[in-house]
């Protein structure tokens, strides 16, 4: 069995791994929309989408090795 911290950081992993999902569906439509104006705008969201999913999971981390011994 799982214990709680484990269940709550499997919980947390799968709603930002679900919102990312949404998001990354509706990536392209979003990038032509923008590509329509400027294809570097459209270049620099793709690449942030792509940085904000690690970020994300990289403080997720960081604060759960902050809390950990508490």
């Amino acid at each position: 069995m799982m214990d709680r911290d484990t269940r709550n950081a499997a919980i947390a992993a799968l709603w930002i791994m679900l919102l990312f999902g949404i998001a990354a569906f509706y990536l392209p439509t979003v990038m032509l929309a923008l590509g329509s104006f400027s294809t570097v705008l459209a270049g620099i969201f793709g690449i942030v989408f792509v940085l904000a999913f690690f970020l994300v999971f990289w403080l997720r981390a960081r604060t759960q090795r902050k809390n950990q011994g508490k």
